[in-house]
Parts: C-alpha cells; structure tokens; sequence
C-alpha cells in the first residue's frame, strides 16, 4: 500500500505539471490526492503504525487490547492532527495576508505605484514596477502582489509584447521577493513555523542572492522593450469598496499594514507562538482601523454588503486549498516511512545538498515550485545540534540542522527554479491567462535569463555559505 500511495502522489505530480494543458485545476489535484492518500493509509493503519509508530502506539493503548478502532483512534489523534495543523498554520498565515493586501488594496494604498510608474519610458516603468513588487511580495502574498501589479500594468501599457515582457519580469519579481523572506513564500512560512530556520538568518543569507536573481534577468529583459511605451494614463479604477481617505489615512493604514506584518517576527521570538496568530493580530488591527476611517461609508446602503475583504474569493480560496491538499498528501506518504527511504538513498548516492538544490529547483521548473520544495522539506527532519555526534557523517549532517544550508538553497532553488518556465508557478499561472502568454515564446525569451539570474545567485550564496563555515 506504501506502493500505492507513493504512486497515487507521484501520478498527482504529473497532473499539476500538465494542468495547463488538461485544464483540470491543481487545487483540485491536491486535495484529490491529500484525502485518498489518507483514506488508504487508515485502511492499511494497523501495519503502517507497527513500522513507525510501534513505542507511541503501546503508550496509546495503556493496557488496553489493540484493535482496528483503537487504531484509527491513534492514527487521528496522535498523527492525522499533527499535519492537519501544520497545514492549517500555512493556510491561516495566507489567508490574512491576503487579506491585508486586498484591505490595502481597496483604499488607495498602493495607488502611489501608479504615480511613480507614470512615464513613457519602457525602462523606468520596468524597473519601477518589479522593484514595487520584490519590495511587497516580501512581505505578503505572490499571487495578490502578481495581480494586482499586472493589473496595473495592463491599464497603462497597451502593446501586448511590450505588457508579456514587463509582466515576466513582474512574476520573477515576485518569486524572488517571495523567497528573500520567512513570510514572502508559504514554503518560508513552513520553514519558519517548523523550526527549521529563523527569520533574520534567513533572510541575510538569501536577499543578496534574490536581488541578483530579479535583477540580473530584468536588466535583460529591459533590452528587449523599446525606448518609449505605448502607454495610456486612465483615471483611477473604482474598487469595489471605493474610499474617499485622504493620503495620510492611506500612508497610515500602509504602515498598520506592512509594518505589522514585519514585527511578526519579533512577535514569534517573544511568544514562541505561531506566526499566523501574529499576521492574524495585524489583520484584526487593520480591518478596525479599516472601518474607523470609512464609517461612513460603511453605513452606505449599496456598500452594506462589501465589509468582508474580496480575497474571499474563488481564485484565492484555490490556492489555500492547493497549499491544504499538498501538504496533507506529503505527510501520508511520509508516515509510510518512504521519504525516509528516500533521503537514505539521496545520502549514499548523491550526499550533496547542492546538487539536491539544483535539481529540486529544475524539477520545481517543470511541476510546481510549491510542491517540490515541501516535498524537499519533508524528507528529512530538523537536526538537534547538539546530537550531532550521533550522526556518522555529522558534518554532512550540519546541513539539516536549524539555519542550516539545505533549507536556505532549496528554498531558493525551487522559488527562482520555478521561474524557468511559466506554468509552474501560481503568478506564472496568473500572468499566462491574463495576457494569453505561450509557453515556446516564454521559453525563447525568458528561461535563459531565469537561467542566467539563477546560477549567479546560487553561485553567491554557496560564497556566502562558505564564508560562514570557514
């Protein structure tokens, strides 16, 4: 059966890496396979949980006779939940960062991009536009940041050509703002939840790499555009909540907003409590802050029903759900015992981290960036340091213990890695519908670039991982 539902998952990898051409939703993929996945192995529970669990399972029992039921009670409580949280700390997180940005999003708060951005040159618009969304998709969510900086782009520039290439470099953008921080990317999310990684080791070792990373292939990009867009200036669009907050109410409410979302950290080290709970406290401090400055609004017939942020909506509930049903259907197959298997046989054949990066950031590249990299982190737990002596290779094994390098270069392998070809990614996904974008005329004109921008990043922070060892 361990057989069975490796196969099921792996099957369900090559329906998200061809869901652009099945057009069956990877949300609907994912969560097919979390739930089977643990259909079968509650099934089969009795023979899964004499391999791994065996010493858990007896204390469970506490004198009582073993049976299927008892069983089944075991598997939920003392295993099921457990991922079933993991899952849900991820998911909550996003949930309010999305939030957050929509709130910000539907007073006017980021309207001052569309004031720097207004120029008819391709170059400055570019450089502008990616760098506004490195700076915020590092701080909330990549697929919001994506669209709603595509859809600024896309009410100004009016050439499809010239909107492909700044939207290409937009979605990098994203990916690698994403991947700088512990609350850019929901894998970073997990690493930080987990305890594999803390915020500001982090985020030192990996900025200097996803700068050059967005910049180096955005910097050729810009050769590609011509000297002055074909660009249109359109009044402001109404949003939905429309507002009337003059620019320090806005200016205030950017700050409740983003300057929450960085004491997070802060927050976790003090309480030691999950991050969502803090982005959920910085939510609740913006929604209130949100009605204050437009009660009036809100007391508007025609708006009585526009209070809940539109992040409740059907593209984004997708994702959190494709984020559910991944990381439910990795830990099914990780409680077979087969990760571990799998790391064993990585580690005598392979025994470098680096090459593991590599090739988990070209497989990201041509299934899905998210999950590849969880699948990486699920195969192997966070080392105790102070037991590495009980390791034989305990320096190989520095690598996994917290901060340690394998978490640092899979994290950025699978984020820009999944920048190689557009499909991969939920802002890929985002940007191939909205302008219609070809996977052959990404390829020609983008992956080489991604290439470039990858390797070099990659090449400084094995620098920098050397640096701190020596």
């Amino acid at each position: 059966m361990t057989l069975v539902i490796v196969t099921m998952l792996l099957v369900g990898y090559l329906l998200i890496a061809t869901s652009h051409v099945t057009n069956v939703n990877k949300a609907a993929i994912a969560m097919f396979i979390g739930t089977v996945g643990w259909v079968i192995y509650i099934c089969y529970g009795a023979d899964f949980v004499a391999h791994m669990h065996p010493r858990e399972y007896i204390d469970f029992l506490a004198g009582q006779p073993a049976s299927s039921m008892a069983v089944k009670h075991f598997i939920y409580d003392d295993i099921f939940l457990k991922y079933v949280a993991k899952a849900a700390a991820v998911i909550l997180f996003l949930l309010a960062t999305m939030s957050i940005i929509e709130i910000l999003n539907n007073n006017g708060c980021f309207d001052f991009i569309r004031e720097w951005v207004r120029t008819r040159s391709s170059k400055r618009l570019l450089w502008t536009i990616s760098l506004a969304t490195f700076v915020i998709s590092a701080n909330l969510d990549n697929l919001t940041t994506t669209t709603m900086m595509l859809m600024i782009m896309r009410n100004i520039v009016q050439s499809r050509r010239q909107r492909m290439l700044i939207g290409s470099s937009i979605v990098l953008a994203a990916n690698a703002g994403g991947c700088m921080t512990v609350i850019g990317d929901p894998a970073g999310v997990f690493l930080w939840g987990s305890g594999a990684v803390t915020a500001s080791n982090f985020s030192s070792y990996l900025i200097l790499p996803s700068i050059l990373a967005w910049a180096i292939p955005t910097l050729l990009l810009s050769l590609n555009l011509p000297d002055r867009l074909d660009a249109t200036w359109l009044p402001s669009p109404f949003r939905g909540d429309d507002t009337n907050l003059n620019r320090w109410q806005r200016l205030v409410m950017l700050f409740v907003g983003i300057g929450g979302l960085w004491f997070i950290p802060t927050f976790h080290n003090i309480t030691k409590l999950s991050p969502f709970l803090g982005a959920l406290c910085v939510l609740s401090i913006l929604w209130v802050v949100n009605e204050l400055f437009n009660r009036k609004l809100m007391n508007a017939d025609q708006l009585a029903n526009n209070r809940l942020p539109r992040v409740l909506q059907y593209g984004s509930i997708q994702q959190i759900l494709f984020v559910m049903g991944v990381m439910l259907a990795l830990g099914a197959v990780k409680e077979t015992g087969a990760w571990g298997d799998m790391a064993t046989w990585l580690d005598f054949n392979i025994h470098n981290v680096w090459a593991v990066g590599i090739l988990s950031g070209l497989m990201s590249g041509l299934v899905d960036t998210f999950t590849i990299a969880m699948s990486n982190f699920s195969l192997y737990p966070v080392v105790d340091e102070h037991h590495l002596n009980l390791w034989a290779d305990s320096d190989y094994m520095t690598n996994f213990i917290v901060n340690g390098a394998y978490w640092k270069i899979t994290a950025f392998s699978t984020a820009i890695g999944g920048c190689l070809l557009c499909f991969a990614n939920t802002s890929g996904l985002a940007l191939m519908k909205m302008e219609h974008v070809r996977i052959g005329w990404y390829v020609k004109n983008c992956t080489p670039k991604v290439l470039l921008g990858w390797a070099v990043g990659l090449a400084v922070l094995y620098l920098e991982i050397y640096l701190a060892e020596m």
